[in-house]
């Protein structure tokens, strides 16, 4: 059985906002089955079906009268034509349209079972539930039971709660993490990574220096923001490199216990699943300013005769003028390889590190006498035995970059145009848009709305912390303007900013998302999303319900957003901006399915849409 751990909310009684206590579903009951339990129930439910019979009919009666009346009234008043009676006319037809609609909400409300049927929880052994990984079910996840909510930002980048990680106590009795960390009763800390994480300060001052740079804090000088660190560890580079204004993202394979990528996120970093070598990975070409690999368990050169296939996914991902950063036993045995690519080779670092520069001139591939070929097109998934982006517009050296956080904004018109398709309009609209949108959503967090804290007549709510959430999920990230807004607030945010293949020129939005500086992958929200279970504080849709129901997949909304729940960590925030009729229809069927909490806010009449804030509830199994 399942228990919740935290009190359905209260308390606040804005106008536009509604509590699911009043939602017309009620809570979910469930009759006592004991002796003689088949009868009572049979007894109940013919009591309960004569009345919804007689409560449809006056339903139905009271929408043919409104049916009526409104035919009537449209006949009346078309006679009148003039500005003011028009105006009046719009507005009443607008308000029985309205009624009407609603009557027929009652309708259809009225006919869902009142043994609303909650989604199960999962079997104890998917905790860690990753789809595609294990058999498929459509279930609740539920945290460990010794789960803590992680701490805040940026405590929880040097501590974690060891019970959050699935770990089976073979790291430990290895050896291996207590070399990386210290483990504690209750935390593993990450605080001192120049001693515990194989010297990771020393480590990237030598990386820094082959660059030419002198390892201050100013890496953007050296053109770097977007770093892609494959087989991370644990995310302590990542982490380090933070405090240098550079934003890493891990990738790593699908681990049953001690996994790179939950541990990343479980600190607060960027991270997902994926495989590096198989397909192609989730990112467009020219994506990134340096990618990481050290001792990843990558055999490079394990395919000669294909021209190093994975090597060109590296050339492939590499802004031009970016950076391959390889420490291996093994990459002694690349120069040839590299020089086939026209990368340059800078100063050795170490016997095992080696840095490799790409070129930031074409003009280099014509001149080679060996080597793979120029790519005629791209292919969306494969991995490719020929070198892409050369013919891209988006073919800019990072020395031209502008530096962080400057490009986050693009300022050249011209530019964003040529690269992109974009007119600087475009995003200008767009920053209006999300500057006020956050600032609406973050009043709308305050721990007052969705808790019973007693709240004083004439008392202002708090505003949550900066730090309430860290690791935010953007399910259809546009330009990235969300993203860019959560930072000019102040918020102490990194968002993945996913652009799902079938939205609205969705070619032009993911190159643009990362070479603002920010983290984004494509994915399609027919499919699960490759992260474990618990790793984000909030997930945020803005169309999202639109476009999966226009896609051409069996996903439901129910599907959708169980995903989501998997991925929320327990008290994380769901944010949904939508038509009014799928809002109201993600508000009475699925989130009380869910267990969620929420509230419905209508932002603008106008616009026909609607907010649906939710709260996932702290749910174990006893």
């Amino acid at each position: 059985m399942s228990r919740p751990l935290h009190r359905p909310f209260s308390g606040n009684n804005n106008s536009m906002l509604f509590d699911q206590e009043n939602n017309g579903l009620g809570s979910s009951q469930t009759l006592s089955t004991g002796k003689g339990g088949r009868s009572c129930r049979s007894k109940a439910a013919t009591t309960v079906a004569a009345v919804l019979f007689f409560f449809k009919l006056s339903l139905a009666v009271i929408v043919a009268v409104a049916v009526s009346g409104s035919l009537y009234w449209t006949i009346t008043t078309s006679i009148s034509r003039n500005q003011t009676e028009s105006f009046h006319q719009g507005y009443h037809r607008k308000l029985e349209e309205q009624v009407i609609t609603d009557l027929f909400k009652i309708l259809d409300l009225s006919s869902v079972s009142l043994e609303s049927k909650v989604v199960q929880s999962c079997p104890p052994d998917y905790q860690d539930y990753v789809p595609f990984y294990q058999k498929k079910k459509n279930c609740l996840v539920a945290p460990p039971r010794n789960y803590r909510i992680p701490l805040r930002w940026p405590t929880g980048k040097d501590f974690i709660w060891k019970e959050n990680v699935k770990m089976n106590g073979r790291e430990f009795s290895s050896g291996s993490l207590t070399k990386r960390m210290m483990v504690e009763e209750e935390q593993i800390s990450f605080h001192s990574d120049s001693l515990m994480v194989d010297g990771v300060e020393d480590y990237s001052h030598q990386i820094a220096e082959t660059i030419g740079l002198d390892d201050s804090d100013d890496w953007n000088r050296g053109g770097i923001r977007n770093v892609l660190d494959i087989g991370c560890g644990f995310g302590s580079l990542g982490a380090h490199l933070f405090s240098k204004q550079l934003l890493t993202t891990c990738i790593a394979d699908y681990e049953e216990s001690g996994s790179q990528v939950q541990i990343t996120l479980e600190r607060g970093l960027p991270a997902i699943i994926a495989s590096f070598g198989s397909v192609k990975l989730p990112f467009p070409s020219l994506s990134f300013d340096m990618l990481h690999c050290r001792r990843c368990g990558i055999v490079w050169d394990d395919k000669p005769a294909a021209g190093g296939t994975l090597l060109l996914e590296v050339d492939r991902l590499l802004k031009p003028g970016g950076y391959f950063v390889l420490t291996s036993n093994t990459s002694g045995r690349l120069p040839v390889a590299a020089e086939d690519l026209c990368w340059r080779m800078l100063s050795q670092p170490t016997d095992e590190t080696i840095v490799w520069k790409k070129p930031t001139n074409v003009d280099c591939y014509g001149s080679r006498k060996s080597g793979p070929k120029i790519c005629e097109r791209e292919e969306e998934r494969d991995l490719q035995r020929c070198i892409t982006g050369t013919k891209s517009r988006r073919w800019v050296p990072i020395e031209s970059s502008l530096p962080w956080p400057s490009r986050a904004k693009p300022v050249n018109s011209t530019e964003l145009n040529k690269l992109y398709g974009l007119r600087m309009e475009n995003l200008v609209e767009d920053g209006v848009k999300w500057d006020l949108s956050v600032k609406n959503y973050w009043s709308l967090l305050s721990p007052l709305i969705f808790s019973d804290h007693p709240k004083r007549p004439g008392d202002e709510e708090p505003p949550p912390p900066s730090n309430m959430v860290r690791n935010v999920l953007d399910m259809n990230a546009g330009y990235g303007g969300f993203n860019t807004a959560m930072l000019d607030a102040g918020k102490d945010v990194w968002v993945m900013n996913v652009v799902p293949p079938t939205a609205p020129n969705s070619d032009n939005h993911l190159p643009l998302i990362l070479d603002r500086g920010f983290v984004g992958v494509q994915h399609h929200w027919c499919q699960p999303f490759p992260t474990y279970p618990r790793t984000y504080d909030m997930v945020h849709g803005d169309g999202i319900l639109t476009l999966t129901v226009t896609d051409k997949c069996s996903t439901t909304m129910l599907d959708l957003l169980i995903e989501v729940d998997r991925i929320l960590r327990p008290q994380g925030w769901v944010i949904l901006h939508d038509k009014a009729d799928l809002i109201e229809a993600a508000r009475y069927t699925v989130t009380s399915q869910l267990r969620w909490e929420a509230r419905l806010v209508v932002p603008d009449v106008k616009t026909g849409d609607e907010l649906l804030i939710c709260q996932k509830t702290f749910v174990v199994d006893e």
